[in-house]
């Protein structure tokens, strides 16, 4: 189970599909939009016209996140209010298509789609599958009296789990965020070479800097303050979907060298064509620049998702790179990235945490099943 809400759960599903398969386990894995499942009951369409996904989406666009933690927990009363008749329309789904596991990697909907599934059965194992690294109680992730199963990818959610009284052999740690299978074969690259490609130099530390599928303007300021600086750099600006953004920033005449791109699908070739990462915490960004071993630099402030504030301790907690309240400060945290031995020494540790989440999960599925069904 996914919905669209932000790009992490459908990455993160289609991501574990194509572990399964890879894997050739002799599993019939479907992936299923919550969202068209509970299409009709979409107060927030009924009354503006556009999809709660969408209007989650459109906020992200354009940057609206101000206030985030106080949209978010009106948007979970709504889902409180209307909880008995969701249960009762997963009931009617279960019914249907008789899953033998339910896996979410979904937020506040958990306790409607358990519900559901309790109702047509006792014994089917529900697995809730975090791309989170951690939760932001109450009601997001983890819900209290469940008999359920929970996948963590950090320390943080593990104890999170525990904590809510979810016994031990119910809660599974794994060794980070699921991040799709292509990001553990990006080849090495003659970084030099494909930076001359790209119109860059071949001796100057390169930054990658992307905030999404979305973009954000915040990478217009970034380029303003490192283009005012004295710092040797360049940049691969990746603005995804927002042409309006890429038109803008290619039209630039910059003393930086810049390479400019929009929606790609080769994120990995960019990173290791680059030296470090700049962009906002999502933990799929975050995990994807540490698996190919770049230092990032992420930004954590009032405007900063509620759900995403704690990767940017996490960053700290690792010692993988540098948080900044606002990209006012990037001149100073680029410059003392670049300083001595630290980019190095980031590296290294990023090197350490060996993220393989994406081929632990299918064996903890198997395992939960084998129990279960046995």
């Amino acid at each position: 189970m996914f919905f669209d809400a932000g790009g992490g759960h459908r990455s993160a599903a289609t991501a574990l599909l194509k572990a399964i398969d890879m894997d050739e386990r002799p599993w019939d894995a479907r992936m299923i939009n919550l969202q068209e499942v509970l299409d009709n009951l979409d107060v927030f369409r009924k009354v503006t016209g556009i999809r709660l996904e969408d209007i989650y989406n459109l906020i992200l666009k354009k940057g609206w996140t101000l206030g985030s933690a106080q949209m978010l927990t009106f948007m979970q009363a709504v889902v409180r209010i209307i909880h008995p008749l969701h249960v009762k329309e997963m009931a009617k789904y279960w019914t249907r298509n008789q899953p033998d596991m339910v896996v979410s990697l979904v937020p506040n909907f958990n306790r409607a789609m358990y519900d559901g599934i309790r109702r047509v059965s006792a014994t089917i194992p529900y697995v809730t599958v975090m791309t989170d690294i951690a939760d932001y109680p109450p009601h997001f992730w983890i819900e209290r009296g469940q008999n359920q199963y929970f996948v963590c990818g950090s320390e943080k959610a593990e104890q999170q789990a525990l904590g809510m009284g979810h016994p031990r052999e119910r809660v599974f740690r794994t060794s980070g965020m699921i991040l799709n299978p292509k990001y553990y074969d990006v080849p090495q690259v003659d970084q030099a070479a494909e930076r001359a490609k790209l119109g860059l130099r071949g001796d100057l530390p390169t930054g990658l800097v992307m905030f999404g599928g979305q973009g954000s303007a915040a990478m217009v300021e970034i380029l303003d303050r490192l283009e005012a600086s004295d710092l040797k750099l360049q940049l691969i600006m990746i603005c995804g979907k927002n042409t309006r953004l890429a038109d803008k920033l290619r039209a630039r005449k910059t003393k930086l060298p810049v390479f400019v791109e929009g929606f790609t699908d080769r994120v990995p070739y960019y990173m290791r064509v680059s030296d470090f990462f700049i962009g906002k915490p999502g933990p799929g960004s975050i995990s994807e620049a540490v698996a190919l071993g770049l230092p990032v630099i992420v930004e954590c402030n009032m405007w900063t998702l509620p759900q995403e504030r704690y990767n940017a301790d996490w960053v700290k907690e690792q010692q993988i790179g540098d948080v900044v309240g606002s990209f006012r400060e990037i001149v100073a945290k680029v410059g003392g990235l670049l300083q001595g031995d630290t980019l190095q020494r980031y590296r290294e540790n990023a090197a350490k945490l060996d993220n393989r989440a994406v081929f632990e999960v299918p064996e903890i599925l198997q395992r939960i099943y084998a129990e279960t069904a046995g």
